[in-house]
């Protein structure tokens, strides 16, 4: 199986964007400061991710969260989201 997920950095607040095909072995790599491009923004929680099949079509999916139309879906599902845990 592989995975697309989005991290927020409980820093910063910012969105990271990824696949990968072990999710919290990913997740740990984030926090730990592996990935030295986010390091200065750990620690990271998952906000959200799918899973698919194929290497192929989360790759396809990735590229889609990171374009305009993919950032609208991701902030209207998160919205979603956070609204049903309230």
């Amino acid at each position: 199986m592989f995975y697309v997920y989005v991290l927020k950095s409980l820093k910063d607040g910012s969105l990271y964007k990824g696949h990968t095909n072990d999710l919290n072995k990913r997740l740990n790599q984030h926090n730990s400061g592996i990935t030295k491009s986010l390091r200065h923004k750990a620690p990271f929680i998952i906000l959200y991710f799918e899973e698919f099949q194929t290497r192929a079509e989360a790759i396809a999916r990735e590229k889609y969260f990171k374009s305009a139309g993919g950032r609208r879906f991701l902030k209207t599902k998160i919205l979603t989201m956070a609204s049903i845990n309230e």
